[in-house]
């Protein structure tokens, strides 16, 4: 896709707009429109967002503001996340503490869902970037979560499989198709992976716990990008597809490691902005600048793991160590999405996947760290 309006002046908030796909090659997104009483998109006014499935947003010849997304992928994975995201819709209807945009539509057989437009709405990764998603917001973040995995499940045929990351059997033995489709980055962490024994050891481990663990209602895909917050300031969750039961501990560990992630990303700027010119960074220098940047995200991963401990009631002795082990492996799985399509691993990534490595064999030490400290 081409980018179809800029990020903006440096003092505009980051707000990212792509050109869609012509509707004229998805007639079936008019048509569930149609069906749905909205009417059709008005072509002048549609917009699309970044994300691995097709989307639509405009308004529509009635006047609506309507977000419309087609599940991509094989027809039988599109079908599956299809089902569990109109699951999670009827098990949180009349539920007022996960706030998510209206559903106006949906359409079974090209896997079509439409969703109220939130058009001055910016995500959460968006506000992250402009330094905007503040203590509070991550605060009532937590206490999202935590109203989402204390949600009833009773008479509800929830998807209940194991999550599919870590994939321990690619870590064993990578399928040949997925070899021979592979770019040379993803050949690269998948070397890296299957070499080191103690890892390995250590992700084995961590889905077994998994397993053990009380599950219930939970995201499962949890990443900023995937809050809104609206210009009145409301706080919103989208994309269910990924919802199932499992280890609430999951989604915690989620959220901390973005803001990880972030840290480590985070480095090079604040490298460069205390360097002289040509100056280079020594490994003493890149150690301090990263002890900073976590120092000054901790406050973050602190406040949502406050609310979310506020509202989620007692959690097991192991709740806090299994986060911080989901933390560890989302740095990873950051390193495996930007392998796709790339030539080489990055620095950065190698970096960030070295010290997701450090927190998945130890995850008790790094508790206190990343802010998952306190009584369960």
């Amino acid at each position: 896709m081409t980018i179809k309006e800029e990020a903006g002046e440096a003092a505009e908030p980051t707000r990212l707009r792509f050109a869609p796909i012509a509707l004229e090659k998805a007639p079936e997104v008019d048509r569930m429109l149609m069906s749905s009483g909205l009417g059709t998109f008005d072509t002048e006014t549609v917009t699309a967002y970044l994300g691995r499935n097709d989307n639509w947003a405009g308004k529509t010849t009635t006047q609506a503001s309507v977000f419309v997304k087609r599940l991509g992928g094989k027809p039988a994975d599109a079908a599956t996340r299809f089902n569990r995201l109109l699951n999670f819709e009827q098990v949180r209807s009349g539920n007022q503490d996960i706030t998510g945009p209206e559903l106006l539509g949906h359409d079974s057989e090209h896997h079509l869902v439409a969703f109220r437009w939130l058009e001055d709405a910016q995500s959460g990764a968006e506000l992250a970037a402009d330094d905007r998603f503040t203590d509070g917001l991550c605060r009532r973040a937590g206490r999202t979560i935590a109203a989402l995995h204390r949600l009833p499940t009773q008479g509800f045929d929830l998807d209940h499989s194991a999550h599919a990351l870590p994939p321990l059997a690619s870590l064993r033995a990578l399928p040949f198709a997925v070899f021979a489709n592979s770019s040379f980055a993803e050949i690269e962490f998948w070397q890296l992976l299957q070499a080191d024994t103690p890892l390995l050891r250590a992700l084995q481990e961590l889905r077994q716990l998994e397993a053990a663990a009380s599950h219930h209602p939970i995201h499962a895909d949890l990443r900023l990008d995937q809050f809104l917050i609206s210009g009145d300031g409301l706080l919103y969750l989208t994309d269910w597809e990924e919802f199932r039961l499992g280890d609430p501990a999951r989604d915690v560990g989620g959220f901390i490691g973005e803001w990880l992630y972030r840290a480590v990303q985070g480095v090079s700027k604040s490298l460069a902005a205390d360097s002289a010119f040509g100056h280079k960074a020594a490994h003493e220098d890149i150690l301090k600048h990263g002890v900073a940047e976590l120092e000054r995200l901790r406050p973050k991963m602190a406040e949502f793991w406050s609310g979310y401990r506020g509202g989620s009631g007692p959690l097991d002795a192991q709740f806090a160590i299994r986060a911080a082990a989901y933390a560890g492996w989302h740095m990873l799985d950051r390193m495996m999405a930007a392998a796709v399509g790339a030539g080489r691993l990055s620095a950065a990534d190698r970096a960030g996947a070295g010290i997701g490595r450090n927190v998945l064999l130890s995850p008790a030490g790094f508790t206190g760290l990343l802010g998952l400290d306190g009584a369960n």
